[in-house]
Order: C-alpha cells, then sequence, then structure tokens
C-alpha cells in the first residue's frame, strides 16, 4: 500500500500488508500431505502410551552374553529409552534388567548417536522349567482357547525337537499370549498386565504409582491370587516379590489375551512397506500352531 498517495491522492493500488505464503503441496484435508524427515521409520502407532520421564535411573542391558549398565531416560508401556555406548543393529534381540524379576526381552528400534529404543517383547514371559512351560501353555490352550485347531504341517517343516529347545527360554517357541490382573493396594483397584512371571515373583505394568515396601495383593483371576511386595519400581513397571513360591500351574485357571494382529493406522501403511510393519519380527506362532508344537513335543 503507498500510504503517500492515500492521503494527497494519485493512483495507488491497493495490497495486503501481508503477502499470502505461497503453498508447499500441503492439502487442507489430508494431513499426511506434509511431508516429515525422519532417520528411520514409523513402524507402528504407538502415540496413546504414556512415557515416564526418568531422571538419573540406571538398569543393565544384556547383548551377546555381555551386560553393560545404561542409563534409562524413560519408560513406556512399549518399551524404553536408553544411553549407552553399546555396539548393536536394529533388530538385535537384547534383555534390558529394571531390578528383580525385572527382566524384559527387548528388540532395538531405532539409534541416534549414544540413544537407543527399545521395544519390549509383547508375550508374557513364563519362566519354568521346559516340560512345564510345554505342560502350562497346552493346558490353557484346551481350557480357554479350546476352538483352536492343529496347525497344518507340511513336508519342510523340521522335526519340533530340531525347531526348539524348550530348555532354552532363547530358543523356545514365542507364545501370543497375555497375563493381565487386577493389583489390591490402598483400597484401590489397579488394572496390571504381567510382564514376566515365575514361581518367586513377578514383573508388572501398571498406570498408578507404587511405593517400594507395599503389600499389594495381586488377582490373576477369580480363584487365583498371590499376596506379594514390591521391591522396585521404575516408571510404570514394578518388581513384585512373593510372599510363598507360588504354583504356575494355576495360571491355566486365568484365561490370558491373545495379542491382536496389529495394523499400523492407514497413512503408516502407505509411508512404509507392509513387510516391515507389525510385529513379525519376533517370529510369534499362531495358537494353532503352537499348539501342534505342544503336541509334538509332548509326545517325545
Amino acid at each position: 500500500m503507498n500510504i503517500r498517495a492515500r492521503i494527497f491522492g494519485g493512483e495507488w493500488i491497493e495490497e495486503s500488508l501481508f503477502r499470502s505464503k505461497d503453498p508447499k503441496g500441503a492439502k487442507a484435508d489430508a494431513l499426511d500431505s506434509v511431508a516429515v524427515t525422519r532417520d528411520f521409520r514409523c513402524r507402528c502407532d504407538s502415540r496413546g502410551e504414556d512415557r515416564h520421564r526418568l531422571l538419573d535411573e540406571r538398569a543393565r542391558l544384556t547383548f551377546n552374553d555381555r551386560t553393560d549398565e545404561v542409563e534409562l531416560i524413560n519408560l513406556s508401556g512399549g518399551g524404553a529409552m536408553i544411553r549407552a555406548s553399546i555396539d548393536v543393529m536394529l533388530w538385535d534381540r537384547v534383555h534390558l534388567h529394571l531390578g528383580e524379576h525385572g527382566d524384559v526381552e527387548c528388540a532395538v528400534r531405532w539409534i541416534r548417536n549414544d540413544r537407543i529404543g527399545l521395544e519390549f517383547a509383547h508375550e508374557t514371559r513364563l519362566d519354568c522349567a521346559g516340560d512345564q512351560l510345554a505342560e502350562l501353555l497346552r493346558e490353557v490352550i484346551s481350557r480357554s482357547f479350546p476352538d483352536v485347531q492343529f496347525g497344518v504341517a507340511t513336508e519342510e517343516d523340521e522335526p519340533v525337537e530340531d525347531r526348539f529347545d524348550w530348555d532354552d527360554h532363547r530358543s523356545a517357541p514365542r507364545h501370543p499370549l497375555v497375563w493381565v490382573g487386577t493389583l489390591y493396594h490402598d483400597f484401590e483397584m489397579i488394572p496390571a498386565r504381567v510382564r514376566n512371571i515365575s514361581a518367586t515373583g513377578a514383573m508388572v505394568e501398571c498406570p498408578a504409582p507404587i511405593r517400594v515396601g507395599a503389600q499389594p495383593l495381586l488377582q490373576l483371576s477369580e480363584t487365583v491370587s498371590v499376596s506379594t511386595g514390591v521391591r522396585w519400581a521404575v516408571g510404570d513397571q514394578v518388581g513384585l516379590a512373593f510372599d510363598k513360591p507360588f504354583d504356575m500351574g494355576l495360571l491355566a485357571r486365568a484365561r490370558p489375551l491373545e495379542i491382536p494382529n496389529l495394523r499400523p493406522r492407514s497413512y503408516l501403511e502407505r509411508a512404509a512397506d507392509a513387510g516391515e510393519l507389525g510385529i513379525d519380527h519376533w517370529n510369534y506362532l499362531e495358537l494353532s500352531e503352537l499348539r501342534a508344537e505342544l503336541e509334538g513335543f509332548m509326545k517325545r
């Protein structure tokens, strides 16, 4: 706008004080039309998970039979961010030790400088002997999922004893089952997801803070409950020690949840190849396949 021409007369052109921005290809009705530069691809939708920022929290990480101390930066329901000088690569399997009964298997999802993003294994880890583990899973499937049929074997399938070592948790078949329960603490009922469980203790994930030294009751079903003591708490992960040995066979009475077939949002499907999404890298067996493997193992 020419102010002098407007005041004293003369030719002038009406112009806006602010120039309009040139469009960069973004569409008003399409959120995914804006390209965001990333060093890695998003492979799951984790925005709904609460992240617990931590200060001066330490943990141990085991990789290739070597254990190092690392710094915990934050924890969420699906994983953790750590700071460490460890030579790992994407999709490497590591074990994060948060405390007593706090061993959780993870996969490396991203690496940036000295920060590493870890994804927690999705199933509940059952720490017991191979024979007991096979019998427990077999009873759980028969009791809670009676409609599951046996997987169809092919001529290319390897014998069960050649594919898995049930006495070695690292090579035992992965099951798609998650046990959940309720923590009764200070007159509150707190939902809890069991990350791992053994005869002496468990690691659970719960949304409410629980102080170390508390003695909550962990209820896994209407007929299965166990008295516990809180040994440690980091973010939303809590380590429990049982007051007396827990009979792992009782887990068959508590119906677990089956891990769903995780599907990314549509804009993530367009941003990455379908084969790189989901939980394929964990090599989970479907219940029908697991049942067939269990039957083969029990007949050995």
